[in-house]
């Protein structure tokens, strides 16, 4: 190769090593605030960023070199079925677009892979690497150990606490940690050993008129450093982890419950059973298959897990047998190496322990290829760079040429192999372009989505409007967008109903009447887009509930509508309590109390000790005039809430309220008019009469409002457009 052509060649060889390199650094201690998601999303965005750059320059590297040489290790193929499968598993989901949005960042997880293969060829380009992964891993840990003795560098005030973290999770944070570790120990310990040798080296080389390579002794100095201050963070982590700060994982049972029900009780028993419910959807398979069983866990039983127990079982629920098989296939590969890598054994073992976010799942694979260039080096006959050409068909169309053996090869077959690079980029540029424009559109909508959130917390209700309304037109397959766009649309149009009653007593002018309905409508489309995008999603169907139930007396049927919807939700969560007072709280709503009872029953059924459900039972059982069944069922709700001052004298007042009224003297019922407790909040802490956040007043006639789209259980999204009218301004 001319000398011009090497050194272009090497450049792009550097750069794209350099991005690989400035990707360990920054990866671990990057974060923004101003995406929905502080810790995990900005990880995923600069990975996206910097593995596509360090492709591209490979890329062009081949095409300065005018061919194609490519690196074989022994984790391609296990690699390789891993991101298939996991891509099927995303296609073929129920929850389609939920799963190929969390499917996109392990594509360049994987695309990372090969570039780090087939960039690192030098022990000096692989020290680099280790070295730039240790120095991040550092920088996170010094930043952790700052917080915790209260000296915070960082200027944003949400950052000021003992317990921050730039991983947004100290399990995480510990794990990181824990599996850089061994890295920095190794290169520490080698460090110290050289000093101990150092004074018999130093006349040894300088007898034999040769200098020791300092800058080796201060890269390994470095390594020693950085082992200290991780080791100090991985303490505090786990100190914290034990004590004030302690993890919430899934129980084994539970996780081993959900993996196997995900891929058994699936109306598609087959596809479910080998492709699991799509890559990144499990918090749809607990909803789903959670046991009874775990109401009775006091600490975990209001929380929902996006995540198993282990990645290993989130994988057999949400990828199917297939997945993992392909993560037990590429396990086998690595134990059936002859050399050991501690920090990929660590990451195994956490692996089948304990659950993975998507950073420890990056960080797996770093280690992963990073072990590869090991096995390269010390195998080099069985793996290594062989050059791609292009030959005569009868012997192929492909031709895959160890590199020593291409000196013999003809001077016009070099030349027809130069095809190759090019076609190599047009790939990678096809590669990157098909992920890379739906990622560019997801990210502007994140970033109004969260300003939206801003604006609503500053009761800002047009620029909120406004905002959800533009997220969704640039990117229109995330069903939080139209949750909470349905929301905003109606806390508008109740905004004007209550502000127009509060001016005059008679019906709203038209123009505000017109207004109020165009809200309303938008607020119906945008939930069930949302149930249409993910119809897995119980929340989906909890939020399409709420509207309609906020519209009885206003909109017709929108009693039914309620109950079809709430009932749909029940069906994807079907052992929440919570699910089950909503439902006896429409009854009770509609007078239906029998209805209204047995509902809250089935909730005690499901939670012994649920304070709320007996409370609700007792409202109901009252108001039928039952009064001691009522009275049982408060008492019940008095020895629950003994704890808590503020509910234990509401129960009082409210027993004492039937006391009176058993008595015949007529008592408001107390209470009637709070909030409903929340699904997702700890429901011991309130007790309330379970009502609809929002009523808009009765109409007479009532208005028309579109009826739910109910699909089957497993039924597959057809569509992800809901219109956006222009703003309506409120008073």
């Amino acid at each position: 190769m001319p000398g011009s052509k090497r050194e272009i060649s090497s450049y792009f060889e550097n750069m794209s090593l350099f991005m690989v390199g400035a990707l360990f650094v920054i990866f671990p201690v990057f974060f923004l605030s101003t995406t929905t998601d502080a810790f995990v999303l900005p990880k995923q965005l600069v990975l996206i960023g910097l593995t596509s750059f360090a492709l591209l320059f490979f890329a062009i590297k081949t095409i300065a070199e005018g061919k194609l040489k490519l690196r074989t290790s022994p984790f391609d193929l296990p690699v390789g079925l891993f991101l298939v499968v996991s891509l099927l598993s995303a296609i073929f989901s129920v929850n389609r677009y939920d799963s190929l949005i969390a499917f996109t960042p392990i594509l360049f997880i994987m695309l990372l892979y090969f570039v780090i293969v087939n960039t690192a060829k030098s022990e000096k380009q692989l020290l680099f690497l280790l070295s730039s992964l240790t120095f991040g891993a550092a920088l996170a840990a010094l930043l952790a150990i700052f917080s915790f003795v209260k000296l915070y560098p960082l200027p944003f005030d949400y950052t000021h606490a003992t317990s921050f973290t730039t991983f947004g999770s100290l399990l995480d944070q510990a794990l990181y940690f824990a599996l850089v570790l061994p890295i920095a120990g190794y290169f520490g310990y080698s460090y110290i050993n050289s000093q101990k040798q150092n004074a018999a080296s130093s006349l040894a080389a300088a007898a034999e008129g040769r200098q020791l390579k300092k800058s080796s002794r201060k890269s390994l100095a470095v390594f020693g450093i950085a082992f200290f201050i991780l080791a100090t963070g991985l303490g505090l982590s786990v100190f914290m982890l034990m004590t004030s700060q302690k993890p919430l994982i899934l129980p084994y049972d539970t996780g081993l419950q959900t993996a196997f029900a995900a891929i058994s009780q699936s109306t598609n028993v087959f596809k479910s059973l080998l492709l699991g419910s799509g890559f990144g959807t499990y918090l749809n398979d607990f909803t789903q298959f959670k046991p009874a069983s775990f109401n009775a866990n006091s600490t975990l039983w209001a929380f929902t897990f996006f995540r198993s127990s282990s990645f290993a079982l989130e994988l057999m629920a949400t990828t199917g047998l297939l997945g993992l098989a392909t993560f037990g296939f590429l396990i086998y590969r690595i134990a059936r190496q002859k050399n050991f890598f501690l920090p990929l054994i660590l990451a195994v073992v956490a692996a089948l322990l304990l659950p993975f976010s998507f950073t420890l799942i990056a960080l797996f694979f770093i280690l992963l290829a990073l072990f590869a260039i090991v096995c390269i080096h010390n195998n080099p006959n069985r793996f290594g760079e062989a050059e791609l050409s292009l030959v005569a068909f009868k012997r192929g169309l492909l031709s895959l040429t160890p590199e020593h053996e291409r000196a013999g090869q003809g001077t016009s077959e070099r030349k027809f192999s130069r095809i190759l690079p090019v076609l190599f980029m047009l790939i990678v540029l096809a590669i990157l372009a098909v992920p890379l424009i739906p990622v560019t559109r997801f990210v502007q909508s994140d970033l109004l989505f969260q300003r939206s959130l801003v604006a609503a917390s500053q009761n800002n209700g047009i620029q909120t409007y406004e905002l959800q309304g533009e997220a969704i037109k640039i990117f229109p397959y995330r069903d939080i967008y139209y949750r909470s766009f349905s929301q905003t649309n109606l806390a508008l149009a109740n905004a004007l109903a209550v502000n127009e009653q509060q001016k005059k007593k008679d019906k709203p002018d038209e123009t505000t009447q017109k207004n109020i309905l165009q809200l309303i409508q938008q607020s119906i489309n945008a939930g069930r887009t949302a149930a249409t995008v993910s119809p897995m999603t119980s929340f989906n169907w909890n939020n399409l509930s709420s509207i309609y139930r906020s519209l009885i007396g206003f909109g017709q049927n929108a009693d039914k509508f309620t109950l079809l919807t709430l009932n749909q939700a029940i069906a994807l969560d079907p052992n929440n309590p919570q699910q089950y007072v909503d439902l006896g709280g429409v009854y009770y709503q509609l007078g239906k109390f029998d209805d209204a009872i047995r509902q809250f029953q089935i909730a005690i059924n499901l939670k012994q000790d649920y304070a709320n459900a007996y409370y609700n039972l007792g409202h109901a059982l009252e108001e039928k005039g039952e009064y001691e069944q009522a009275k049982a069922a408060y008492e019940t709700v008095k020895t629950l809430v003994a704890g808590n001052d503020e509910n234990y004298k509401k129960i009082s007042s409210d027993m004492e309220a039937l006391a009176k009224r058993k008595a015949g003297q007529k008592q408001a019922v107390a209470g009637e008019a709070t909030a409903p407790a929340q699904a997702t909040s700890d429901a011991q802490k309130a007790i309330d009469v379970n009502k609809s956040e929002t009523q808009l007043p009765e109409r007479n006639p009532q208005e028309e409002i579109p009826a739910p789209t109910i699909p089957p259980v497993a039924a597959t999204p057809t569509t992800a457009e809901t219109p956006i009218e222009t703003p309506i301004p409120t008073p």
